[in-house]
């Protein structure tokens, strides 16, 4: 599925200027969306940092397809830190400060999943699902909302998922950090905006800062790799486009909200589901 997408992307690798100065930095970046994310922003002129948790073999393979995408004209850097522990998240914004000298976009993508039905999970499983997703996407989202404050200029997107607005069963652990996600979205929104008018640094024509959420449905990465058929078959029939999500499809829409000319969308949450929450 990946070559397939990547063949798909391959013929206009730049498509657009959009981006053009920018760094952003996606959690999560090395792989599947993330992946998916940092071809898209950089299709439109951004520099990008990926973060990961720990593959660092799977970290050079992204730099090197990365690097062969855009024929050495894309700008990337990999960065190594747990989303889970503050302390990492605040190395990884004073790297990409230090190697990029800015940041403009913070895409929080890193996730993970350990599904047990609720009578059968267990509080570790809880606690460290929750402190990945939600709890990490804090970690990571306040340095980076300092230094955006600091500038007066900024977008976080968070990527949530739609089982935080329709649950599913055996994912009570998974559901409860991505709905948290949205919670988080609509408050950050209304602080940056709130600190930037006290500050006099809200520009009516302006970038200005705004927070935004995509919530994916069901997407074709890896993690769907090991799922059987009939499971995904019988998925595929409750969408109403009828089809699992490209990975692109979630990139296409965090790159629209990255872009200055989305600074009147804040505290919003982008379904890309296929319908599949109507």
């Amino acid at each position: 599925m990946n070559a397939l997408n990547q063949t798909d992307e391959r013929a206009t690798p730049i498509a657009g200027e959009k981006l053009a100065g920018k760094v952003a930095l996606v959690t999560g970046g090395s792989r599947g969306i993330g992946a998916a994310i940092c071809r898209s922003l950089a299709s439109q002129g951004a520099s990008v940092a990926a973060g990961y948790s720990g593959n660092r073999e799977r970290a050079e393979q992204f730099l090197k397809e990365f690097d062969d995408f855009f024929d050495g004209s894309g700008r990337a850097t990999v960065h190594q830190g747990n989303v889970s522990r503050p302390e990492d998240c605040s190395r990884v914004i004073e790297e990409v400060l230090d190697q990029h000298g800015r940041l403009d976009i913070l895409v929080n993508n890193a996730g993970i999943t350990i599904d047990k039905m609720a009578m059968k999970m267990s509080v570790e499983d809880w606690d460290t699902v929750l402190a990945v997703n939600l709890s990490g996407s804090f970690y990571m989202a306040k340095p980076a909302l300092q230094h955006m404050l600091e500038r007066g200029t900024g977008r976080i997107i968070f990527v949530s998922s739609v089982i935080g607005e329709t649950g599913n069963v055996g994912q009570a652990n998974y559901a409860a950090s991505k709905a948290g996600m949205l919670g988080l979205t609509k408050t950050l929104a209304r602080e940056a905006a709130f600190v930037l008018e006290r500050g006099g640094k809200r520009d009516d024509d302006g970038v200005g800062i705004t927070v935004n959420t995509v919530s994916p449905g069901f997407v074709a990465t890896e993690m769907v790799d090991n799922v059987p058929e009939k499971v995904i078959n019988k998925i595929r029939s409750q969408i109403p486009v009828g089809r699992l999500c490209r990975p692109e499809e979630v990139a296409r829409v965090v790159h629209f909200l990255a872009a200055d000319a989305s600074a009147y969308i804040t505290g919003q949450v982008w379904g890309v589901n296929g319908g599949l929450d109507m």
